[in-house]
């Protein structure tokens, strides 16, 4: 039981509240929120933030039992087997299901296609022809595949959270938008202006498969990506969700914000909200 500060949050329907006994969060650091004030748990390497999404929607929600066992760095295969962080282990992710669970948010994927290691590859590709399309030609339509490989590992992941918490309402949340329309803020964000769309359609495409997992397997999707131009990692400071390369807020290279963490938060529990009104 994770107990949290009390903070002035957006009211949410007493019925929510009410439906929300043990909430068990699941995820790979767009969950933990590396780097965001404050972290805490264990192990230290999984570095998850007081401030990521799953603890903004525990305060709003309060929960009987919060459990969040997301992990920086975690794929499909860490649902099931320990993960080994700086500093430690963390164990199965899996674990923390309960038969007596009542909402489970995962948000899971991103790794298995190398999602970040193909941003930071692009990113120095993009000083070969940064007018160019370099990381389009590196890799092709060899990420289609990637996420359509990630496809039945994702499924597996649904089916064994049902097998262990059946009466959970399940969310599988997606990815915050990282890139904007057109070319891009190169050498700000060093991508290539052709790169650009290139690496923001696989970054759609991934989100597209979440969410047909999602509805084939009896969960809700929870769409992150939408309303994110504009608030991408080429966005001011002050209107970003995500950081780039060279963050400007206390945040990871290439990954959510605090300010994203509450947007991601918003979208949550509402779905939670219209899932019992």
């Amino acid at each position: 039981l994770i107990l949290l500060p009390l903070l002035a949050v957006p009211a949410v329907p007493a019925q929510a509240e009410d439906a929300v006994a043990r909430y068990v969060a699941l995820g790979d650091s767009f969950t933990a929120g590396p780097l965001i004030p404050v972290q805490y748990g264990t192990p230290l390497g999984c570095l998850r933030s007081t401030n990521n999404y799953p603890a903004v929607v525990a305060r709003r929600l309060g929960p009987g039992a919060f459990v969040d066992v997301s992990c920086s760095g975690a794929d499909t295969g860490d649902m099931t087997s320990p993960q080994d962080v700086t500093l430690g282990t963390n164990p199965p992710q899996f674990n923390a299901l309960t038969a007596d669970t009542t909402l489970v948010t995962v948000g899971i994927g991103g790794n298995d296609i190398g999602y970040t290691g193909i941003v930071q590859t692009c990113a120095e590709l993009s000083f070969t022809n940064p007018f160019g399309a370099p990381c389009k030609a590196r890799f092709g339509s060899r990420l289609d595949q990637r996420i359509a490989d990630t496809a039945p590992k994702v499924a597996t992941v649904l089916e064994g959270i049902r097998q262990r918490a059946p009466q959970a309402q399940v969310l599988v949340v997606g990815y915050l938008r990282l890139l904007p329309s057109g070319r891009g803020c190169w050498p700000v964000v060093p991508l290539a202006w052709g790169d650009v769309p290139f690496l923001d359609g696989v970054e759609r495409s991934l989100n597209d498969m979440l969410a047909d997992e999602a509805q084939q397997h009896g969960a809700r999707f929870v769409d992150a990506y939408a309303g994110g131009d504009g608030h991408d990692m080429c966005a001011l400071p002050t209107q970003k969700w995500v950081e780039g390369l060279i963050p400007t807020s206390p945040a990871a290279p290439i990954h959510p914000n605090a300010t994203g963490m509450r947007v991601v938060a918003d979208r949550v529990a509402a779905a939670v909200s219209a899932a019992v009104s």
